[in-house]
């Protein structure tokens, strides 16, 4: 193989900055920084000022809002990644941390502060693990002092406080492509459904109106793509602000005060931010189209990516490129100039060692078009390049021309690198996205075969030598193309991966059991299905060699999915196994990521 010319230490040591935040003076911007190997909370004034870091935890920080009052935000934080997030309050002028919350074992999800910040909202499933209730506590009470107003049946994510702080909306997820939105009166505890779901309905970013009578969010309710739309509270009639077309609109940042609006639309992976201003309640005046390097919205939560400050004079943007890992841009709308506030580093690897993948489609076994980032590297010899098909998770995700350090070590290392967004696959339509519910599970799999079919007629390829790739249900779909298609398999890479349905539904967090049944089929009706589809019951027609590796305290694929397929298979082909007992569904710490991705390289470099 080639020798990189970076160790992937180094590569993984690139600094991302993401989920920024303005404070309530519109002048300093809070935000996430893994530089000292998990995202911390760090501050800056300025595009020209030095950063100052806040927050000093092993664990990864998961959120940051400043309180709109006072000089100070809160901000969430798991253990060992299992992702039950306790929540936090800093005061920047002291410099103190006060819990807000003290249940280790039970899940929150922050709500948003009131008005004036003395209280806040959040969701947690204290009473029952299997669904969210709404609380409400005071910034200085005691821990033990959050209200419950509201007792749900289902999950919940929390998106504000209407204008007079008397309601919270909530969106309820029964499924990926289920959900509904509730306004809940924080004081009654009682909650009016706003939306109608035919079962096919997404709502992001609801955001509340100067009003309060109103949202403006992005939707595909009544259409296949997401779209800007205004919800009705009273009639509860969604009227479209801006179409989605071919392309979904992903997310919207809205400020009430001055009814301006910023979304951008995932045109085929690539982000297109665009800033108008309301004029009424549904037509628009185009304030600025900001100029950025083609890139993507970037964050841990999707609606913390892009964010107006208090009066909507600038907007906040996490954005990454292939070429750059992931920087907080500013907006300043009046002005219209876009300045970078926070500087990402590529741990000295120069930003044109990078490459940017090519867009390509391909043909399925029934004719659909399946879309995939191929990237080639450099010099590659005809009929002699290995492949990492990488496949991504989700299943309702979608592999997008990101800023990937292990892609481009990949390709460094000599390997190609093939990404497909097989049919399950977001940002092509919800369409495109159910076409691998249930029984058509085994349908998505098949894409992954005709896509190395594809591979096989790229003239710089050596069909003998390609590696299946993929974490959590991409895992899965690494284990079933390896026993449904052995033949066309030099080597498999499963993290996280789910191994057997059956197991992984009863086992999962009672949180996920409904939600992923939803996508996967229920034990009660379409066990048989799940049983024959589960790699793990067709493990003796695996014939390469595979790697696991698992974070021990994964909430959401139990590591006992791992322990027992490589059990299975070892008894057929070498199997080497990587657990953390720090870590989760996602490796979060720089040292366990080294650790994972120095095995994985080399099992490839042995086996590929």
């Amino acid at each position: 193989m080639t020798r990189p010319k970076h160790d992937i230490e180094q590569y993984l040591n690139a600094q991302e900055t993401t989920d920024p935040a303005i404070d309530g003076t519109g002048e300093t911007l809070a935000f996430l920084l893994n530089a000292t190997g998990t995202p911390q909370v760090w501050t800056v004034d300025g595009p020209s000022e030095w950063p100052v870091q806040r927050t000093y935890f092993d664990e990864r920080v998961s959120f940051v809002d400043w309180s709109p009052e006072r000089d100070e935000f809160a901000f969430g934080m798991d253990e060992g990644a299992n992702e039950r997030d306790q929540l936090y309050r800093y005061e920047v002028e002291e410099g103190t941390v006060t819990p807000l919350t003290d249940s280790p074992s039970h899940k929150h999800e922050w709500g948003g502060w009131t008005s004036d910040g003395d209280r806040f909202a959040f969701a947690s499933n204290r009473r029952d693990r299997s669904v969210y209730d709404l609380y409400v506590q005071s910034r200085d009470a005691d821990l033990d002092d959050a209200r419950r107003v509201y007792e749900g049946d289902e999950r919940m994510t929390l998106y504000g406080w209407s204008p007079d702080d008397t309601r919270v909306v909530a969106r309820l997820e029964r499924a990926s492509f289920d959900q509904e939105l509730k306004v809940i009166d924080v004081e009654t505890g009682e909650a009016s459904l706003v939306t109608t779901s035919d079962g096919e309905n997404r709502y992001a970013g609801p955001h509340w109106n100067a009003d309060g009578d109103a949202l403006y969010l992005a939707t595909n309710a009544g259409a296949d793509t997401m779209y800007l739309g205004r919800l009705d509270l009273e009639t509860h009639d969604v009227e479209p602000v801006v179409e989605g077309g071919d392309w979904d609109i992903e997310t919207v940042a809205f400020d009430a005060a001055s009814g301006r609006v910023a979304y951008s639309r995932n045109r085929a992976g690539y982000s297109e931010i665009h800033v108008h201003e309301l004029v009424g309640d549904t037509d628009l005046r185009e304030l600025f189209t900001p100029t950025l390097p083609e890139g993507v919205l970037a964050g841990f939560r999707p609606d913390g990516q892009m964010t107006f400050s208090p009066g909507g004079a600038r907007v906040a943007v996490a954005y990454e490129r292939p070429d750059s890992p992931a920087a907080v841009y500013v907006i300043d709308v009046e002005r219209e100039e876009v300045s970078t506030w926070t500087a990402p580093s590529t741990a000295g690897v120069p930003a044109s060692d990078f490459d940017e993948p090519e867009l390509v489609h391909y043909e399925s076994f029934d004719g659909l078009e399946i879309p995939a980032l191929f990237s080639l590297p450099e010099n590659a010899a005809s009929g002699q390049t290995p492949v990492v098909v990488d496949i991504h998770g989700g299943p309702e995700s979608q592999r997008r021309p990101r800023f990937s350090p292990v892609r481009q070590y990949l390709l460094d290392a000599g390997y190609a690198v093939f990404e497909p967004n097989v049919r399950g696959s977001f940002g092509y339509g919800k369409e495109y996205a159910a076409l691998d519910d249930v029984e058509n599970r085994m349908d998505s799999v098949a894409d992954v075969k005709a896509g190395v079919e594809w591979l096989h007629d790229q003239g710089a390829v050596d069909p003998n030598r390609i590696a299946a790739f993929g974490a959590s249900y991409g895992g899965f779909m690494v284990l079933a193309s390896l026993t449904e298609y052995p033949d066309l398999w030099a080597a498999g890479v499963d993290r996280v991966g789910i191994a057997n349905f059956v197991t992984f539904l009863e086992n999962t967090s009672s949180w996920r059991q409904d939600h992923r049944a939803a996508e996967y089929g229920s034990l009660e009706d379409d066990r048989a299905f799940l049983e024959d589809i589960s790699p793990i019951n067709n493990i003796e027609n695996v014939e390469a060699p595979l790697i696991v590796l698992h974070g021990e305290n994964d909430p959401r694929v139990p590591v006992e999915e791992s322990r027992q397929l490589a059990d299975a298979a070892s008894e057929h082909v070498p199997v080497e196994t990587v657990y953390f007992p720090d870590e989760g569904h996602q490796f979060t710490k720089l040292e366990n990521q080294v650790t994972a991705y120095r095995r994985i390289v080399a099992f490839l470099d042995e086996h590929v």
